[in-house]
């Protein structure tokens, strides 16, 4: 008795269904258990490397963002001297406002120092920028500080750029 065409088919079809029900078979669709705890292992890996390198990356660009507000001060400052020959007392009387891009990480604060006829010293300025919210956490540089003579501190590496 010839097999037909039909039958063939159908008998190919019934078999691939009967596959596909079984968990081993090659029509199985989905991901298992373990496949997936893997893969949020991977993914936790990488977030706790990410998260700290991000965070790093933070505290230096609003270190580098302070940095240029204070040499923006200096030079303002530099610039008052010529005119008036003395410094500035504050920031105002510059006519600076602390940037927007700096204002939420740290607190800008600047003194003029009087020169002083019997000690000897010459006028200078120093510009502080003191560390608030989330900038706390820069433990490393901390306070910076820029002298009207160019010195800069804390001396510690990577604090100035």
């Amino acid at each position: 008795m010839p097999v037909s065409i039909h039958s063939d088919r159908r008998l190919a079809s019934a078999t691939r269904r009967f596959l596909c029900r079984t968990r081993s078979g090659p029509c199985a669709r989905g991901f298992t258990l373990i496949e997936l705890m893997i893969t949020v292992a991977v993914i936790a890996i990488l977030a706790a490397i990410a998260v700290p390198s991000y965070y790093q990356y933070i505290l230096r660009s609003n270190r580098s963002a302070a940095e240029s507000a204070m040499q923006e001060i200096a030079s303002a400052q530099e610039r008052y001297m010529v005119d008036s020959r003395q410094f500035a007392g504050a920031l105002t009387t510059l006519g600076y406002s602390v940037p927007n891009t700096v204002s939420p990480s740290y607190s800008v604060s600047m003194v003029a120092v009087a020169a002083s006829v019997s000690g000897g010293t010459s006028p200078g300025y120093t510009i502080t920028a003191t560390p608030i919210n989330g900038q706390t956490r820069d433990t490393t540089c901390g306070t910076l500080k820029l002298m009207g003579d160019g010195t800069k501190l804390p001396t510690t590496p990577n604090c100035w750029k």
